[in-house]
């Protein structure tokens, strides 16, 4: 065994983006939506559901994402205490999402520039299915009404600058496809020539919020996910599953940064060309194989990794043994990824 300490230049550290599909179905688009027969059939469905790639009743069901409605005023669900006005299960997921995306309890979520609004569904697809973050552009989300469908994706492809706060980059949600919208002149704001806002995309928590009032409002009658006025009286959780599930296409991709240590053994024609195996030495001290002697060869197999401490850290195992002697030279590139 032969030991070579690693030169500054011979360590270097690299990250490359990678992204993959969302969805356990291990596919881009989303086509199939089922529930749990028992949460949507409660009280608390109004507020929240999970939904699933299959049958819940299924082995293989995993949850995929789920919907929450939050309203400021409690609207959309039973309040706590009927003596206690706007205090509901919808109030506190309001306050919770408030908390977690504008970082304090006194703000209003804005879309498009100034437009407030009091109520929002918040699709937060499952942890373990994005693993580090969302990948903006491939956002989209098809709605289909009493009689239009509504196509929905990111501004990723039309910002010139990414917008920051507490809980990472902010994309508006407009209407289209990949990134881009489909119609820049109409559409719910109040903002001349501003691009229609739906919502946001939040890709670093894996969140989209999706404002209630902007998909009730100034859009086509033939898209209705509730009948009745405009506000926020009536607006549940199983009005978006359905309108979702018609529309049968939820496409999505995720984004992970992956490390990586490159680690370059440079085997230099004069190293490492006599063999440590006891087997080579004879009992009375002497090489058994003469040509060990003027024209030595050996096989690399395999590569440690030690600390200062000589503490094996790791081993990297070459594909087929490598012969060396004299006349050649190596050069071996290991790889961590983490």
């Amino acid at each position: 065994m032969s030991f070579k300490k690693f030169d500054n230049e011979d360590v270097i550290v690299s990250a490359d983006s990678v992204s993959s599909t969302v969805w356990s179905t291990d596919t881009y688009e989303l086509d199939s939506f089922e529930t749990s027969s028992t949460q949507e059939a409660a009280t608390s469905g109004d507020y929240y559901l999970n939904v699933y790639q299959t049958s819940s009743d299924s082995t293989a069901a995993a949850v995929q994402y789920s919907i929450a409605y939050g309203s400021e005023d409690g609207l959309g669900a039973t309040a706590y205490n009927t003596n206690v006005a706007g205090k509901s299960p919808t109030s506190t997921i309001y306050g919770q999402f408030r908390s977690l995306v504008l970082g304090d309890e006194e703000s209003t979520f804005l879309y498009g520039g100034n437009t407030g609004t009091k109520g929002f569904f918040a699709i937060s697809v499952n942890r373990a299915r994005y693993k580090e973050k969302l990948l903006p552009g491939t956002f989209n989300l098809r709605l289909e009404g009493s009689s239009e469908t509504l196509d929905l994706t990111d501004n990723s492809g039309l910002s010139s600058t990414v917008t920051y706060n507490d809980v990472g980059r902010v994309y508006e949600v407009i209407s289209g496809s990949n990134g881009v919208s489909h119609d820049l002149g109409t559409g719910y704001t109040a903002q001349t020539g501003y691009i229609a806002s739906y919502g946001k995309f939040l890709p670093d928590v894996g969140i989209i919020l999706l404002n209630v009032q902007a998909l009730q409002e100034n859009i086509s009658a033939g898209f209705e996910i509730k009948s009745g006025s405009a506000d926020e009286n009536g607006f549940n959780n199983r009005l978006l599953y359905q309108a979702i599930e018609r529309g049968g296409s939820f496409k999505l991709n995720s984004e992970e940064t992956i490390s990586s240590n490159y680690v370059f053994v440079r085997v230099r024609n004069s190293e490492f060309n006599y063999s440590s195996n006891p087997s080579n030495v004879t009992g009375s001290g002497e090489i058994r194989h003469n040509s060990m002697v003027n024209n030595p060869q050996a096989y690399v197999t395999s590569v440690g990794l030690y600390n200062d401490n000589n503490d094996l850290l790791g081993v990297a195992k070459l594909s087929k043994p490598l012969l060396k002697d004299f006349t050649k030279e190596a050069l071996i590139r290991i790889k961590l990824d983490y």
